[in-house]
């Protein structure tokens, strides 16, 4: 009996390996989210990101990014609780895709402490193939349901 012939990956496993591994980079930002970390959070951003909140506020650097996330989580989201409702990937190139989560929001705060009922909202990522990692090159982030700042 001769000896099976080593699997060669198909340009489909390819594809759905380099998918799980963007799946896996939303689920971490989320958990930290969800831990309200700052530091954890920013992991998955290229050290040039760019980032659009859902106010039109915009940074760029990881730096920044995470100064940001850093006052936010202990203030309006410090009892706040993402969750994903859909995300769907779409590659570009080997290299780059774009990254579309719907999610919701509970525990929001408004500046003045009251909490936002529900939030609802569009996450849409560029990532980017850098070093052997996929990280967030682009980030915006829009609000589907309407917030009284």
């Amino acid at each position: 009996m001769a000896a099976p012939l080593p699997y060669k990956l198909t340009q489909e496993d390819t594809i759905d390996l380099e998918e799980a591994l963007i799946r896996q980079l939303v689920f971490d930002a989320i958990e930290a989210w969800n831990r309200h970390d700052a530091r954890a959070f920013v992991r998955v951003y290229a050290d040039d990101a760019d980032l659009t909140s859902v106010i039109g506020t915009t940074m760029t650097g990881r730096k920044a990014i995470s100064d940001h996330y850093a006052e936010i989580f202990e203030t309006i989201f410090k009892k706040s609780r993402l969750e994903p409702d859909d995300l769907k990937i779409r590659f570009l190139s080997s290299s780059i895709a774009v990254v579309d989560v719907r999610w919701h929001m509970t525990g929001a705060l408004e500046w003045d402490g009251k909490e936002i009922p529900i939030r609802k909202g569009l996450l849409s990522w560029i990532v980017m193939r850098q070093s052997g990692a996929w990280l967030v090159k682009v980030m915006h982030n829009q609000e589907l349901t309407p917030l009284r700042y």
